[in-house]
């Protein structure tokens, strides 16, 4: 009986820690990745003198109110703030310093360091420091704003350099490392997983980041993310935060994209994209049910740019690109880093949905231009009511046309009341362009077009607001 007993407290032992025992064999050991890589990730400093006119960011180590909308909670994080407080002047009246912290790494032994450009940005000075404690100076050889990619150089030889590798063989789920200085402190490691690839971040049209879930604060900006076979795959460089620190929710350049910059910074001193020229946006339930698509799919072309690749192929607003070069299109956000990694006057081509019908378009990808475009509003104006909408609207005088950058067709929204077009997200001063398949011409032929418009089905229309054109999908009500 003893034995017996003996032998079931051993059974339910094992069975106990065995479950341990297998989840720590498969946790991985990193100390032979850091010791190998940690030598050539180094500390930026950087200094920038600010007169008393001048407001830098606050630190966001100060917290970030509730209710403040995405693009602003995307945070860079190496910015400082000057000792004499947000107005930059101390007490005796004279500029102060601004000073930030940020990381780095090696891509070769003769100097050259890759960072993000908002680590480095106006900067009057920059210090890097290695991990043997040697201080020097770096000069910017160039940096590109779009990618948050930033090359630097100092004045060195034999220096440790990182393995590049690429972010295409990553998976959601893989082991990542990051080696950085949040708030100072060198060579700082911390680990997590991919948490999704291919993330579309607002005004970063062109970067596809990786999402983890590494734990990255202020100062880990432009410090490198590696894989487990010890290869840079990515850049740190953005958080989504509430409180200015990690909450498990950071993104990264794909290290292709940041080498194909900096290869361009090189040769050049600039970057230059592929463009095509149009504004696009995601394709709803609602809007590819008035589209009469199965499912919603593809980039929805809302407005093409004058004298563009686009126009001058024959892209149409009301256009769905589904496809570039053969590569499907699941969504508005995928298109913009194909094309900007086109080489410029390349052929490629789109396959579009119009009117129903799949279409094949060749395109000869141009160079996206530096400015962005200007923004106008709409001036205000008296109107008709349109009882079936709730709308208000009028036509547009040649002076608002010129303005708005309309050439001839357009009513202007001067009020709205609640109703189908104030459910589906109109607003005053909006230009409404078509309807469906009809382009709108003056407020009579608005008017008849409405009056026709059928009960219970979503209705695709294309309005201009602040100089940027979308569709909405609009239903009347049974």
């Amino acid at each position: 009986m003893l034995k017996k007993m003996q032998t079931l407290m051993l059974l339910l032992v094992s069975l106990v820690t065995a479950p341990s025992l297998a989840v720590a064999v498969d946790l991985p050991d990193f100390t032979s990745l850091v010791e190998k890589n940690n030598t050539a990730v180094v500390n930026i400093s950087t200094t920038q003198k600010v007169s008393a006119s001048e407001k830098p960011q606050l630190p966001e180590g100060l917290g970030i109110p509730e209710g403040i909308p995405l693009d602003e909670l995307l945070k860079h994080f190496g910015e400082g703030i000057p000792p004499g407080g947000p107005g930059g002047q101390d007490e005796g009246g004279q500029p102060n310093e601004v000073k930030s912290l940020g990381s780095g790494f090696i891509i070769s032994p003769d100097g050259y360091i890759l960072t993000n450009q908002h680590v480095v940005k106006d900067a009057d000075e920059i210090v890097v420091r290695l991990q043997d404690r040697r201080e020097l100076v770096a000069k910017v050889v160039g940096s590109d704003k779009r990618s948050d990619i930033a090359l630097l150089k100092i004045d060195a030889t034999g220096l440790p350099v990182l393995n590049l590798g690429t972010s295409e063989n990553l998976k959601v789920g893989s082991w990542v490392l990051a080696i950085g200085s949040p708030f100072g402190f060198d060579h700082s490691v911390t680990a997590g997983i991919v948490s999704a690839k291919g993330r579309s971040l607002p005004s970063d049209n062109y970067v596809p980041f990786i999402q983890t879930d590494v734990a990255i604060n202020p100062g880990n900006s432009g410090g490198p993310l590696f894989n487990m076979e010890g290869q840079v795959v990515g850049v740190n460089s953005q958080i989504y935060s509430r409180t200015g620190g990690s909450m498990g929710i950071s993104f990264a350049i794909p290290i292709e994209v940041a080498m194909k910059v900096v290869d361009q910074l090189k040769t050049s001193g600039h970057v230059s994209r592929g463009w095509l020229g149009v504004q696009i946006q995601d394709v709803t339930r609602e809007l590819a049910e008035s589209f009469g698509m199965k499912k919603p799919q593809g980039a929805l072309v809302s407005k093409v740019l004058p004298k563009s690749p686009a126009e001058s192929a024959g892209i149409q607003i009301g256009d769905i690109i589904t496809e570039y070069n053969k590569q499907e299109i699941v969504s508005s956000s995928t298109l913009p880093p194909m094309v900007g990694n086109t080489k410029i006057g390349e052929n490629a081509t789109l396959t579009v949905i119009r009117q129903g019908q799949n279409k094949e378009i060749p395109v000869k990808i141009g160079t996206l231009p530096e400015d962005d475009e200007v923004i106008a509003s709409a001036p205000e104006a008296g109107g008709k009511e349109v009882d079936r909408l709730g709308l208000s609207v009028s036509g547009l005088t040649a002076e608002q046309r010129e303005q708005l950058e309309i050439k001839q067709n357009g009513v202007l929204v001067q009020d709205i009341k609640p109703g189908a077009a104030m459910d589906a997200g109109i607003h005053r001063g909006d230009v409404i362009l078509r309807i469906q398949d009809q382009v709108i011409k003056d407020v009579k032929q608005f008017n008849e077009i409405v009056k026709g418009l059928p009960k219970g089905k979503s209705i695709a229309m294309l309005v201009q607001r602040r100089g940027g054109s979308q569709f909405l999908a609009l239903k009347l009500k049974d």
